[in-house]
């Protein structure tokens, strides 16, 4: 077929090269047309599955020059593209235009069926399918549907267990490619996300995301069954167990019974005796996050009071 559509055009491109605002360069297996040759190749590409540009450091192949390019830099770790508004360093010039409208607000991508605006290409796809309602991707194990191929086989490695995505300094793995990225950040201490209102910095887009409805007040998820509105979707599935009273998650030392997976996961703490959460100025340690953060207070508070009777540290009474 590649060499069948190659040949087709070679005539027909010459004769039409000159032809103002036409396009005549058409690809018969979609209906595809431009007006430019070497844009008529690339896109042919989309079915031959050609990839040309090879990686001379790996097997990476890719179907266009600017996609090796941006791979190439994994091997380097250079980043020359650099936020003027915060510490955010990025290989992409095309992912420092995305980041910028974190700052600005922009939302150039834009709905024709309602007031919907979004700052990125894909997540208006996403947002599209709520109007058409076609879930044509389905899981065969238990009847997942999706509207988008990716989130389907992102889906299915929920059963499947696989996990591509490798930290290249230590051994954690991610089922994608953000989850990765935000990983790594932990090594670097990057954190590119910051507020306009406080300061507040975090490495995760979607946690400035929560932080920033502290400021606003807004509670976007609502339940469908009461008035009852929270600021993030998993205080919402808190609540919706209230209404069905469900509780999928039980125990099995003891047949303790939870609505909640991470609720499970605490109490199971008191079979093993695992303490995860560690003091960094005593030996302190303990099964719940929140008392950790009690405990760390009277650290603080000696250190702000060092005659208080019992000061850490000084075993002096």
């Amino acid at each position: 077929m590649f060499k069948t559509w190659r040949s087709k055009i070679s005539d027909q491109g010459m004769a039409d090269s000159n032809s103002g605002d036409e396009k005549p360069y058409m690809c018969e297996d979609c209906g595809y047309s431009t007006a430019k040759r070497t844009d008529f190749f690339r896109h042919m590409r989309t079915h031959t599955g050609e990839k040309p540009f090879k990686c001379d450091q790996c097997d990476y192949s890719a179907n266009r020059k600017s996609h090796l390019d941006r791979h190439r830099v994994k091997h380097t770790g250079e980043k020359p593209y650099m936020c003027e508004k915060c510490s955010y360093w990025t290989a992409d010039k095309s992912a420092l235009s995305r980041h910028m409208r974190t700052h600005t607000g922009e939302r150039p991508f834009k709905c024709d069926l309602c007031d919907y605006s979004a700052a990125l290409k894909n997540t208006l796809d996403c947002h599209r399918v709520n109007h058409t309602g076609k879930q044509p991707f389905i899981c065969g194990e238990c009847g997942y549907r999706t509207a988008k191929k990716t989130d389907l086989s992102i889906h299915m490695r929920t059963h499947t267990g696989e996990k591509p995505y490798k930290c290249d300094q230590c051994d954690y793995a991610a089922t994608r490619k953000f989850h990765l990225e935000i990983h790594r950040r932990k090594h670097t201490g990057e954190k590119p996300y910051m507020c306009g209102k406080c300061g507040y910095k975090t490495s995760d887009k979607s946690d400035l995301s929560r932080h920033i409805r502290t400021h606003t007040g807004e509670k976007p998820y609502k339940c469908d069954q009461c008035d009852y509105s929270a600021a993030q979707k998993s205080n919402l599935d808190i609540h919706r167990v209230t209404h069905t009273g469900e509780k999928p998650y039980m125990c099995g030392e003891c047949g303790y019974r939870t609505a909640h997976r991470y609720v499970l996961f605490k109490h199971m703490r008191t079979h093993t005796g695992e303490k995860p959460y560690k003091c960094d100025q005593c030996d302190f340690a303990v099964t719940r996050k929140s008392i950790l953060e009690k405990h760390r207070a009277k650290h603080t508070s000696q250190e702000a009071n060092p005659s208080c009777e019992g000061s850490v540290g000084t075993g002096q009474p």
